[in-house]
């Protein structure tokens, strides 16, 4: 083997050379087999690959079988040389010539699998040999470009295998339950049953697709997780109705039965506003009772057929729908009220006002009487003028004020 003119090493040089070598190849061998051991590495070697993660995968393996190559002849060479010194003890200066040209220079044959096409040559096709070092810096990347890929995939798959199987357990889990509840088929659960199937063919064929800069993306299973646990706190009030349903029910017709005593009272204090307030600015009450009792009344067939899924939807709206007609009522009431209210309140604040003039001295005072009576007249009087009643009173606060001070 040629050394290209390089000075030869000396003997020294030369076992040193050796054992750095050896001390190489044994890390080498032992980074491949751990490569080709890892959990990652086997669950990808075992798996039917699809898409990018094939394509990605196959590059990979096609790498790594160029590196055995790699090494296999790199090996080689080394035997080479390891048997050359072990034949000659004190090696010549030819014997060091050959044995530095083995480990410094192109000892290692390429096949042409491994040389670019344009580095070839007609009569010799392989057309490159190169040096032990480099093919160690070849096999070095090759090995780190399979090792990064290996290491995504695994973490990838490390990401996305647990939740995505916890999500399909607790999807089989809310069928059964659903099953139980008389429901049958659960037009949510099937919809979130078919997407998780395809995110979870993805996650086990073709992790690379969800992963961002090398980190999985958790959207889609984190999106099914939302839609799976809100089917779930749905069958899960279904089980809570069906063993409180007496309970619920009996509330649901106290509520109604408050709604109807509200209503009531509201539409009787709304005919005497009419009859006491001008232009009272209120409509007459809405009485949705009869509508939700209907509704009420409905429940049980679902109950008989043991549709408790549905029934724990339809029981939750009709609850929100009388609370909420129950507030609407109450506020109705409390509008209407309080116009007789403020008659009430408009009534004491002109007797509050006259007992103060009559401590100052000022009952007979010509313009306070005068609005008095006007005041008194306003609000002793059917339909009373809110507001015409109120500036009235407000004159003769101020009036009284400043005959109090003694200013204008």
């Amino acid at each position: 083997m040629s050394d290209n003119g390089a000075a030869p090493l000396g003997r020294d040089e030369i076992d040193r050379a050796l054992a750095s070598l050896r001390d190489e190849r044994d890390r080498i061998s032992t980074a491949l087999y751990d490569l080709e051991n890892h959990p990652g590495y086997r669950l990808l070697e075992g798996s039917r690959l699809t898409g990018l993660t094939r394509r990605r995968w196959q590059e990979a393996t096609d790498r790594l079988a160029t590196l055995w190559r790699l090494f296999d002849a790199y090996q080689r060479v080394l035997e080479e040389a390891e048997a050359l010194r072990e034949r000659h003890p004190r090696p010549a200066a030819a014997v060091l010539r050959e044995l530095t040209g083995l480990l410094s220079g192109p000892s290692v044959k390429l096949l042409p699998q491994e040389v670019s096409l344009r580095r070839r040559s007609l009569l010799d096709p392989t057309g490159e040999r190169c040096t032990l070092a480099e093919s160690v810096r070849r096999m070095s990347e090759a090995y780190r470009e399979v090792t990064e890929l290996v290491a995504t995939v695994d973490a990838a798959w490390e990401a996305l295998l647990g939740p995505l199987g916890e999500l399909e357990e607790q999807w089989r889990q809310a069928t059964r339950l659903a099953r139980s509840l008389g429901r049958g088929r659960d037009a949510e659960l099937d919809r979130i049953g078919r997407e998780l199937a395809a995110v979870g063919q993805t996650v086990r064929t073709d992790p690379l697709a969800l992963a961002r800069d090398g980190k999985a993306d958790t959207a889609r299973l984190e999106a099914l997780r939302s839609d799976l646990a809100a089917a779930r706190r749905a069958l899960a009030e279904a089980v809570r109705l069906r063993e409180d349903y007496d309970r619920r029910i009996g509330e649901l017709t106290s509520s109604l039965e408050k709604l109807e005593e509200v209503v009531r009272r509201a539409r009787r204090d709304y005919r005497t506003v009419q009859v006491k307030i001008a232009s009272p600015g209120v409509s007459e009450p809405a009485d949705p009772a009869p509508r939700l009792r209907e509704r009420l009344a409905s429940l049980d067939g679902l109950r008989r057929a043991g549709r408790w899924a549905e029934l724990a939807g339809e029981v939750a709206e009709l609850e929100e729908a009388v609370a909420g007609a129950l507030r609407q009522a109450e506020r109705s009431r409390h509008l209407i009220v309080g116009l007789l209210e403020r008659r009430d309140e408009l009534r004491g604040r002109l007797e509050a006002y006259q007992v103060k003039a009559a401590r100052l001295g000022l009952a007979e005072h010509g313009e306070l009487v005068r609005l008095q009576e006007r005041a008194r007249s306003l609000l002793w009087t059917a339909p009373c003028d809110l507001q015409r009643s109120t500036v009235v009173l407000a004159e003769y606060q101020r009036v009284l004020r400043s005959l109090e001070t003694g200013t204008d």
